[in-house]
């Protein structure tokens, strides 16, 4: 990893922490279990890589620093209310997720299970708010956007096909679309919403969709290797699962060396949609090279 995108994912992580803080603060009411469940799965730690994309492109369009934070915040308690969810013993059954105890370990199952709807409920009420911008068309643009991200032609339902997988013969078209919707699809409103807050013409919107549609690909490829060659120490949780439940993926179908190429080519492609933007874009490119590249 570059110094320059090392120090710029540190930064934003900070702030978006700081945000959420301020967003779900502590409580002595009746239901404050829920709240500390809800700031356990948002406030440790990881990549922050959706708030980075966010406020990265906001940044471009020259939007207002409190604009992004918000958005950014939003899109960190929607992906982290999905992993909650994903880690429940009825999907994927995990113990560890960034190196701690998943929340209904730590918690419990019911508990986890409210903590994830909060937060899933929390970022609309964010986008919604006239703290995140002050056209309601803007605020109205973004909470459609992410809807379709999150819902049952995006993550959701990708995350459905990812259940049944194990049971069904799933080749490489079958695999690309699972993942276009199961990781893809936040992935590029993460990229798009700075480009909505600061209200960028369509050929701008357009370039950082085609970025945004290669490097969630290449997200996705180097998350299967991981799976495959990596530590669950360094990586943060288990490791190995999808071969052990007979689960197809980039690497099962395309052997390891062929994935990482495939994976390589993606994020060189993503980094050529960036293009019209010279070089406000340049921490994009950075992290396109990084995902392909990490460890964890």
């Amino acid at each position: 990893m570059s110094s320059r995108l090392e120090e710029a994912l540190a930064s934003t992580a900070q702030v978006v922490a700081d945000e959420i803080e301020l967003l779900l603060p502590r409580s002595s009411d009746p239901e404050a279990q829920l709240t500390e469940a809800m700031r356990y799965a948002c406030l440790n730690g990881g990549k922050r890589l959706r708030p980075f994309l966010v406020m990265t492109g906001a940044r471009m369009f020259h939007v207002a620093e409190q604009s992004a934070r918000r958005v950014a915040a939003a899109i960190e308690m929607l992906h982290c209310y999905s992993l909650v969810h994903d880690d429940l013993p009825a999907m994927d059954d995990d113990d560890l997720r960034r190196g701690r105890p998943t929340c209904h370990r730590q918690f419990d199952e019911a508990t986890a299970i409210l903590a994830g709807d909060a937060l899933l409920t929390k970022s609309f009420e964010i986008l919604g708010d006239e703290g995140t911008h002050s056209d309601p068309a803007v605020r109205c643009a973004l909470v459609v956007a992410l809807a379709e991200a999150a819902g049952h032609r995006g993550m959701v339902g990708g995350q459905m096909v990812d259940l049944m997988a194990a049971s069904i013969d799933m080749d490489m078209p079958a695999i690309t679309r699972m993942q276009q919707m199961k990781t893809g699809r936040l992935i590029c409103f993460s990229c798009e919403a700075g480009a909505i807050l600061g209200k960028a013409p369509q050929p701008l919107r357009h370039a950082l969709r085609a970025y945004a549609h290669d490097l969630g690909l290449a997200f996705q490829i180097a998350d299967d290797l991981l799976d495959v060659e990596g530590d669950a120490a360094q990586v943060g949780k288990a490791v190995r699962k999808d071969e052990e439940a007979g689960k197809a993926t980039f690497v099962s179908l395309l052997g390891v060396e062929r994935a990482r190429a495939q994976a390589r080519m993606l994020a060189d492609q993503a980094v050529a949609h960036l293009d019209p933007f010279d070089s406000e874009a340049d921490l994009l490119r950075d992290v396109a090279r990084f995902i392909v590249e990490r460890r964890a």
